[in-house]
């Protein structure tokens, strides 16, 4: 039987079996695909236990850097970002990130296809592809709020996109003018709330259920688009990748496995 898994850790939260086996299921493949707990250090000794049976990887926090010296090739996507969240085995292995694409189709479920500024919360590898994602909506600025002073990363990013980018410690005055908030961190950072006057709110982990930003903003009737949006969406282009090898490549009957794919996760 072919296998696939996400790995991560923690991993148990993750809907992305729920989301792949409808996939699958529609694509009638007979693969099997798990979530399995990898810490970070581990992911080296767990790619040399696979056999032949592995098509592919998901991968989350914390390999999606970790794994980048064990690839044999890599997307450019992957080599700006300097993140990969889809490894696929079999003659080598491929690294692609389908995160970016997730939150340009998430956002754009909402009819965000434009965004003026955009503020970040974190600087971990969910971030990075915000900021790429940011620049493909046209953004002129990005402001990144998270606990060290800069992040060279993310700033190497932001120069090979001639992207102006701020960063701006917890505490500092809120940016004015922010026209799409990002929380790429676990919880409800409490310490930058006064960012609450956004025009729109991408809250990319969906673990714990709606966090209270989440929840004033609904209440508010303000636009919200939730981590599992992104989740499916950056899952579709994973089922892509492991079924014909493209991400650009469409699904036999695509429509139909993404509304199989929305139902396995209640969307």
């Amino acid at each position: 039987m072919t296998r696939l898994a996400v790995l991560g850790s923690p991993i148990a939260h993750s809907l992305s079996p729920a989301l792949h086996a409808a996939a699958y299921r529609e694509l009638r493949l007979d693969w099997r695909y798990e979530a399995i707990d990898v810490p970070e250090g581990a992911l080296g000794a767990f790619l040399n236990t696979l056999d032949d049976d592995w098509r592919g990887l998901s991968l989350t926090m914390p390999l999606k850097r970790e794994v980048l010296p064990m690839l044999t090739e890599r997307s450019a996507l992957v080599e700006l970002v300097g993140a990969a969240n889809t490894v696929l085995l079999g003659d080598g292995v491929r690294g692609s990130n389908t995160d970016v694409d997730g939150i340009v189709d998430a956002l754009a479920d909402h009819g965000i296809v434009r965004a003026g500024r955009v503020h970040i919360l974190g600087m971990g590898a969910t971030a990075a592809s915000t900021l790429v994602a940011a620049e493909r909506l046209g953004a002129p600025e990005v402001v990144v709020t998270g606990r060290r002073a800069a992040d060279d990363e993310l700033q190497r990013i932001a120069d090979a996109l001639q992207l102006p980018l701020r960063f701006r410690a917890v505490g500092d005055p809120a940016p004015e003018g922010v026209d799409l908030l990002v929380n790429t961190v676990p919880g409800d950072l409490i310490d930058v709330i006064e960012v609450d006057d956004a025009g729109a709110f991408l809250e990319v982990h969906y673990a714990d259920g709606p966090s209270p930003r989440t929840l004033r903003w609904t209440a508010d009737g303000r636009p919200v688009v939730s981590g599992l949006e992104m989740l499916l969406h950056q899952a579709v282009r994973q089922v892509r990748i492991f079924a014909t090898g493209d991400d650009g490549a469409a699904l036999p009957d695509e429509p139909r496995v993404l509304t199989a794919m929305r139902a396995a996760v209640g969307l």
